[in-house]
C-alpha cells in the first residue's frame, strides 16, 4: 500500500468492529463459520485468526458522514456495521459469479464451503444489515438511513447486472461502463458517507453534497480497481497477476480500448474470442499499457477524485471531517490492493 493508511480507518476499525462482531454472533450457527471466515476472524475451522478482513472504507466513510453533520462519530455505528455486511455479503456473491478462487489472500467462501453456502451465507448478511440499521437505538433518524441503504443495494445490484451484461456482450463503451460503475461502486460508497450524514441529523443539503462526493470516488475507486485487475501485484492484490483479462472482463481500460477500435480494439476481440492462456493474457496486457489505455484510466481516475474533492469545497465543511475526507479519497486513489 502506497503511503501511511488515513487515521481514520483504524479510528473507524476500532468503533465498527465489535457491533459487527455482535450483529455476526445473532445469526444462526450454521452460518457463521463462513461469515467469520470471510471477515478474518477465524480459519476454515472456526479458530481464530488475524489476517486481511478489508480496508473498511465504507465503515469509515459513514463515520465522516456523521462527523460532517457535526454529530459524534458513534451515532453512526449501525450505519457503520450495516453498510459492511452488505459490502461484503456482494463479494461472497461476486466471488461465484466471477469464478474467484481467491480472495484477500487465501481461498473464497464458496471455494472453502462450497457455492450453496455462500450464496445462503451471502443473503444472512444482507438481511442483517437491514435489521442492524432498523434496530438502532442511538438516533431517531434509522429509518431514514435505512431507506438510503436499500437505495444502494439496489444499485449495487443493478450495477452487478450492467456489468455480467456487458461481459456477455461483444462490445462496450466508455460512458456504459461509468454509468455500470457508478452503480455498483459509487452507490454504495455515496450512500455510505450519507447514511452517517443522515444519522448524524444533517441537512438535505449537506446529505446531497455528500452523496455526490462518493459517487465521484467511487467511479474513481473502480478506476483505479480495473487498473488493479490488470496490472496489479499478485503480492498487493491476492489475485493472479491479468486476473480481469484471464476472466475477459469489459472493464474500464477494455472498454477504452474497443471504443478506441483499430489495431488494438481488434487485439482485444480476437483475444477475447476464446479462452487465454498466461502468456497471450501478459501479451495483451503489454499491449493496452503500451496504447496508453493504463495511463488513460489512471488519469480519469484522477478526474473523478478531483471532482469529489471539490464537491466537499462547495459543500463548505468544517474543516476536520473534510480533512479526513479528502485523506480518505487520496488514499483510495494511490492504492495497490
Amino acid at each position: 500500500m502506497h503511503g501511511v493508511p488515513p487515521a481514520v480507518l483504524a479510528r473507524a476499525k476500532l468503533l465498527i468492529e465489535p457491533a459487527l462482531r455482535f450483529a455476526v454472533e445473532t445469526l444462526d450457527p450454521n452460518l457463521r463459520l463462513p461469515v467469520t471466515y470471510h471477515l478474518g476472524w477465524t480459519d476454515r475451522a472456526g479458530e481464530p485468526a488475524a489476517v486481511d478482513s478489508g480496508k473498511g472504507v465504507r465503515s469509515a466513510l459513514t463515520i465522516l458522514g456523521a462527523e460532517a453533520a457535526q454529530a459524534t462519530a458513534d451515532i453512526a455505528i449501525a450505519g457503520g456495521v450495516a453498510v459492511e455486511l452488505i459490502h461484503n455479503f456482494s463479494l461472497i456473491h461476486d466471488d461465484i459469479m466471477d469464478n474467484d478462487r481467491t480472495r484477500r489472500h487465501r481461498a473464497t467462501v464458496w471455494d472453502v464451503f462450497g457455492v450453496a453456502d455462500a450464496i445462503i451465507v451471502g443473503d444472512a448478511m444482507h438481511a442483517l444489515a437491514f435489521q442492524v440499521l432498523l434496530d438502532d437505538t442511538r438516533t431517531a433518524n434509522s429509518g431514514p438511513a435505512t431507506r438510503r441503504l436499500a437505495m444502494a443495494t439496489s444499485a449495487m445490484i443493478a450495477g452487478q447486472a450492467q456489468d455480467v451484461a456487458l461481459d456477455r456482450g461483444d462490445t462496450a463503451t466508455l460512458a456504459e461502463c461509468i454509468a455500470m460503475e457508478a452503480n455498483k461502486t459509487g452507490a454504495l460508497l455515496a450512500q455510505s458517507v450519507a447514511i452517517g450524514a443522515v444519522l448524524g441529523g444533517a441537512d438535505e443539503e449537506l446529505v446531497t453534497a455528500l452523496e455526490s462526493f462518493g459517487i465521484s470516488l467511487g467511479i474513481a475507486f473502480q478506476a483505479i480497481d480495473d487498473i488493479l485487475g490488470i496490472w496489479g501485484d499478485t503480492a498487493s492484490t491476492g489475485k493472479p497477476v491479468g486476473n480481469d483479462l484471464r476472466e475477459q472482463k469489459k472493464s474500464m481500460p477494455i472498454a477504452i480500448a474497443l471504443e478506441r477500435g483499430g489495431d488494438i480494439g481488434e487485439a482485444v476481440t480476437t483475444a477475447f474470442s476464446q479462452p487465454m492462456d498466461p502468456a497471450q493474457v501478459a501479451t495483451l496486457s503489454k499491449r493496452l499499457e503500451a496504447e496508453g489505455i493504463q495511463a488513460e484510466v489512471q488519469g480519469l481516475a484522477r478526474d473523478y477524485l478531483d471532482a469529489a474533492i471539490a464537491r466537499l469545497d462547495e459543500a463548505q465543511l468544517a474543516e476536520g471531517p473534510k480533512a479526513e475526507l479528502v485523506e480518505l479519497a487520496n488514499f483510495i486513489w494511490n492504492r495497490d490492493s
